[in-house]
């Protein structure tokens, strides 16, 4: 980053799973950012050299931080190429490092955003060529400079990568199952389930253990990022000495490892071996108790407290005849032993709001990648929760 952006306030633009952006602009006020403004699939916020850091260091929500290099309308492919030739780029990074250019669109009139994507890059390369007679080369598995576009009905916002690798990688999880969650969804889904620190939680069918992961990080203040690298580490004139800092301040609030009231199970021993796989390689096995079991026989472990799950239906669960005997009974083992609990459920299968037969007190629309989800709340009340007629 220019000398001058590294002490002045610069734009950025968070992105994150798409139902998240209220919960990761309130994480985002906290960590120090101005001018947050939600958006669909992430939020918009202002900060400088340090805050960028600290929200790369410290968001377990977003999925990249995205500083904004400009923005402006636009009409034809050239108006693109134009804007990206525009950009100093040779003051960001060198002819030295590889490039990635990712390009997404929301009505977008042109004919092709491939096209775009490669009229961008030649921007770029052709800027490079100009001022220093060399060109980067292109990386698309692991480039070191990532340039994102954003291109709507009229306007065009150019941004540079300034985490790499998305955030939800946090350099902890080594085994996961076939469609694992992502990380930051499953913070997400703990923050908007409203669960804090010392409060039992619950995950009856925890496959790789993420929710318990994230849970568990919380729990010992390990900051997300304390162990994995971020292309600002790459740009010109990274101020490691500023990183420096604040890495030692978040390593240094780190607590070490001791049990919590985090518990988790589930039906099949690959799943559960691959939780604790998980736990022991990241330092933090003896903050859960995992055992298997069946979702239908287990008892609450607390007198209250927070369940999370991640239903494997249609996967491990079997077919459509097997679901629907399934969800009847899941929502009486909840009526019978959970009363005093809140009880979330994301799915792809809608048809579990129905056939659980509990009224849901809440239903958010999440994505999982590009699947999209419901997150079901059912507070667990003695003598609630029957079944009233609801719609998805």
């Amino acid at each position: 980053m220019s000398g001058a952006a590294a002490l002045n306030t610069m734009k950025f633009f968070a992105s994150c799973p798409r139902g998240l952006e209220a919960v990761l602009a309130d994480e985002l006020g906290s960590l120090g950012a101005k001018n947050i403004a939600a958006a669909q699939g992430g939020v918009h916020f202002d900060g400088n050299l340090a805050v960028c850091y600290a929200v790369n260091l410290y968001s377990r929500i977003a999925s990249r931080i995205l500083w904004q290099l400009a923005h402006g309308p636009y009409r034809t492919e050239d108006d693109v190429y134009r804007a990206a030739a525009a950009l100093p780029w040779e003051d960001w990074f060198s002819q030295q490092q590889t490039i990635r250019v990712n390009v997404t669109g929301s009505q977008c009139p042109l004919k092709s955003l491939d096209f775009i994507t490669l009229r961008i890059k030649d921007a770029v390369c052709d800027r490079f060529r100009e001022k220093t007679g060399a060109r980067p080369d292109v990386d698309t598995a692991a480039p070191d400079m990532r340039m994102h576009a954003f291109i709507d009905a009229t306007h065009l916002t150019l941004y540079l990568d300034t985490s790499g690798e998305p955030l939800y990688k946090r350099g902890l999880r080594q085994e996961s199952n076939e469609a694992p969650l992502r990380e930051n969804l499953a913070a997400g889904i703990l923050a908007l389930a409203g669960w804090e620190p010392g409060v039992p939680l619950l995950d009856p069918m925890c496959g790789s253990g993420t929710f318990l992961l994230e849970a568990a990080q919380i729990s010992l203040d390990i900051a997300p990022g304390a162990r994995r690298g971020f292309a600002f580490e790459k740009i010109k004139n990274f101020d490691a000495p500023l990183w420096q800092r604040l890495l030692a301040k978040a390593r240094g609030a780190e607590r070490p490892a001791e049990a919590l009231p985090l518990f988790g199970s589930d039906l099949y021993g690959d799943a559960l071996k691959a939780a604790r796989v998980n736990f022991e390689q990241a330092g933090l096995a003896e903050t859960v108790s995992l055992k298997q079991a069946n979702m239908l026989e287990i008892s609450a472990p607390a007198a209250s407290g927070i369940m999370v799950t991640n239903p494997p239906y249609g996967v491990r669960l079997g077919d459509d005849d097997e679901l629907a005997e399934f969800y009847p009974k899941l929502g009486h083992v909840l009526k019978q032993k959970f009363s005093g609990w809140n009880c979330y459920f994301l799915t792809a299968d809608l048809r579990l709001a129905k056939l659980i037969r509990l009224s849901a007190s809440k239903r958010t629309v999440l994505f999982n990648g590009a699947l999209e989800c419901r997150l079901f709340e059912y507070k667990m009340v003695a003598g609630g929760n029957r079944k009233e007629k609801s719609s998805v």
